[in-house]
């Protein structure tokens, strides 16, 4: 394997490992809620697919960081990252308490959102502790992020692994009161997922502010002033990415909701459909990520051609996931199912959903490589439109008229997912062409 395929790779690896680390979080909180109660897993798959609107959007909100920092590292201008990060910290702090805000606003009207009454007791705390963890994950991403675009990819998996095993003993713990602890059930979830978010802040903050070999961004960020030209910067390639993020969840969160009129066992069914390609999506992620950073760094040295050789790598590798991936579903995803539920209900209709899952699959690998890579230029202004016509236009009312109005219920609102994805491949695709021009380049993108 020649060219750029070894250097994604390596980059990607650690974000991979991190990725699986908390897909198999998410599995065995999945698990644990779905052996709890279906009650508890219909609940759990509102708050979830609610809460991914918000935290994608201040994950996406600290995307922006990562081509400036990755052009800056390929550049060696280790003080003007510094600098940088306390811009982007503080930020980042003020767009999550933004958000954080705009949810608590949501949480007084839950009873207006159509899902079932019995469940509104349950919803209800694990919403507002959901709400608690929006600033601590904007905290880890900003350094993470930081990490990522200097090309050190494992401090942040170590860290997520960690917050993972947390979680998951603190899951056992509180959701069926083991070792003395209450039995909290959905509630008792929601309290270790939160300080298992917190712990991550804390440990990545310690790092950056006390190891090192961190020193030379540690002491540039201290005497760093908070700057209109840095935050402007920052805002302009970190809102577009946001919004893009916050569009594509709103499609498959507001699918959630449209579930929620269907009744607890198509929103269960779905969340274990969701969950389950979730191994596709942060796998596609992780190198998606790694491409970013490459593209960034091609960026920074001025080469065009590397910034095409690096996304078509990821790209290459991101297929062959991809279909690698495809066939798991299709062989063991009853398998995978029946870990998550004992309803044969449940299990029935989520059967049926394998085969639209499969079919989304290339949608979802083409649009996190080309988004990513557009990422990499700092080009990404086209990325607002393309999501918003994608996910919001298109998607958003494929679900509704595919679920709702055709009555095909979970199996058509799964379908739908394919009319966003691929749209927006092929808009992220021919824009990151079009911004690697060489005429293009001159005109938008001088170093």
């Amino acid at each position: 394997m020649k060219g750029p395929y070894i250097p994604l790779l390596k980059l990607a690896l650690p974000i991979l490992v991190g990725q699986i680390g908390s897909i198999a979080t998410g599995f065995v909180d999945n698990v644990m809620v779905g052996h709890y109660s279906t009650p508890a897993l219909a609940s759990a798959s509102f708050c979830t697919n609610f809460f991914n609107i918000p935290l994608l959007a201040c994950l996406g909100f600290t995307y922006g960081i990562t081509p400036l920092v990755g052009v800056y590292f390929a550049q060696h201008e280790m003080g003007r990252i510094g600098r940088l990060m306390r811009n982007a910290l503080w930020l980042n702090i003020a767009f999550s308490l933004f958000v954080t805000l705009i949810m608590g606003i949501i949480y007084l009207n839950l009873d207006r959102l159509g899902q079932p009454e019995e469940l509104l007791p349950i919803i209800r705390p694990y919403y507002l502790i959901c709400m608690a963890s929006i600033i601590p994950m904007a905290i880890f991403n900003v350094f993470a992020q930081w990490s990522y675009g200097i090309n050190n990819t494992r401090m942040p998996m170590w860290i997520i692994l960690s917050a993972n095993i947390l979680n998951i003993v603190g899951n056992y713990a509180l959701i069926f009161g083991h070792w003395g602890m209450p039995e909290l059930g959905l509630t008792g979830a929601g309290i270790s997922t939160l300080l298992a978010r917190c712990m991550t802040a804390v440990a990545i903050m310690a790092i950056f502010f006390m190891k090192g070999k961190y020193r030379k961004y540690r002491d540039s960020y201290r005497h760093a002033p908070l700057t209109r030209r840095t935050l402007s910067q920052l805002f302009t390639t970190s809102l577009p990415i946001s919004l893009q993020m916050t569009f594509e969840t709103s499609a498959f969160s507001g699918a959630a909701v449209i579930c929620g009129f269907l009744g607890a066992i198509p929103m269960a069914a779905f969340q274990v459909i969701i969950t389950i390609s979730t191994l596709g999506f942060c796998i596609y992620y992780s190198v998606g990520a790694a491409v970013a950073v490459r593209v960034a760094n091609a960026r920074g040295a001025g080469s065009l051609e590397e910034m095409r050789r690096n996304a078509w790598a990821g790209y290459h590798i991101i297929l062959a996931i991809m279909v690698f991936i495809s066939l798991i579903f299709i062989f063991a995803g009853p398998t995978m199912m029946s870990i998550f539920t004992d309803d044969i209900q449940v299990l029935s209709l989520a059967a049926t959903l394998i085969i639209p899952l499969v079919i989304y699959q290339l949608g979802d690998a083409t649009q996190i490589n080309f988004a990513n890579a557009l990422r990499g230029t700092a080009n990404v202004q086209p990325v607002l439109w393309i999501s918003f016509v994608s996910y919001i236009v298109l998607g958003l009312p494929s679900t509704y008229l595919l679920g709702i109005t055709m009555g095909m219920g979970v199996l058509g609102i799964v379908l739908s997912f394919s009319v966003s994805l691929f749209t927006a491949a092929a808009g992220f695709l021919l824009y990151f062409l079009r911004s690697t021009s060489p005429s293009f380049h001159q005109k938008n993108l001088t170093l």
